[in-house]
């Protein structure tokens, strides 16, 4: 990750946006990534229609990540080139060798580690050279983050693995508190931000990415910073 550029505070991803305005408004608000979901069993599934539309009408500088589960390559892919996806985040149980071939196709992935299932946060290095890990719990029927506020402090040791963004159960209140547990490159909210499944709370958008924004000085006792994951070349 040489040539990573340094930030001052922790990166914001805003995910689970179905409707177009919102994630405008999301990335006026200063998110830094959108995050897009691709799977059938979540609330906040997209079909490709609704997906190029988000995609289409976010600036330059705020990316459109498609969150998938468990797909194959193709699948990937062309959901990715269909719908004009700076990255993937890949939240199932995803081989390294699959990252490998996404990221030499010039795409970028984020892929999910977890504390409570498979692929454990202890198998991080594995997929060393991807454009950053995503930790959550893990546990909960959906394969996101359930809502469910978790241990945070054991994903800290990941910012060894290379840049990380930390999720689940984070909102407005909790956010300070997660970051300093972990010191993450950046962090992932989607329900926590939510008055109805797929529809943000503005305010709570607005709020949280203030609190983010606070954290800088955090990382100075630890003697480091976060690093850009969103945005930029891989």
């Amino acid at each position: 990750m040489a040539g990573r550029k340094i930030l001052e505070s922790p990166q914001v991803k805003v995910c689970g946006l179905t409707l177009p305005e919102q994630a405008a408004a999301c990335a006026e608000l200063g998110a830094d990534a959108i995050g897009l979901v691709f799977h059938r069993k979540s609330l906040r599934n997209l079909d490709l229609e609704t997906a190029c539309a988000i995609s289409q009408i976010l600036p330059g500088a705020v990316w459109a990540v498609g969150v998938m589960v468990d797909k194959q390559f193709a699948s990937i892919m062309e959901i990715a080139n269909s719908c004009q996806l700076d990255a993937v985040q890949l939240h199932g149980n995803e081989s390294a060798r699959l990252v490998r071939r996404i990221e030499a196709e010039g795409l970028p992935v984020i892929k999910a580690v977890f504390a409570s299932r498979a692929p454990f946060l202890a198998q991080a290095g594995e997929y060393a050279g991807c454009r950053g890990l995503l930790a959550e719990c893990g546990r909960g029927k959906l394969a996101g983050g359930n809502a469910l506020p978790w241990n945070w402090e054991a994903a800290a040791g990941l910012c060894s693995q290379g840049p990380f963004v930390l999720a689940g159960g984070l909102d407005p209140d909790n956010v300070g508190r997660a970051v300093a547990a972990a010191l993450p490159d950046a962090v992932d909210a989607s329900s926590g931000l939510e008055k109805a499944p797929g529809v943000k709370d503005l305010a709570k958008v607005s709020d949280f990415i203030t609190m983010v924004r606070a954290c800088a000085a955090l990382y100075r006792p630890a003697g480091r910073q976060p690093r850009k994951i969103f945005g930029g070349s891989n």
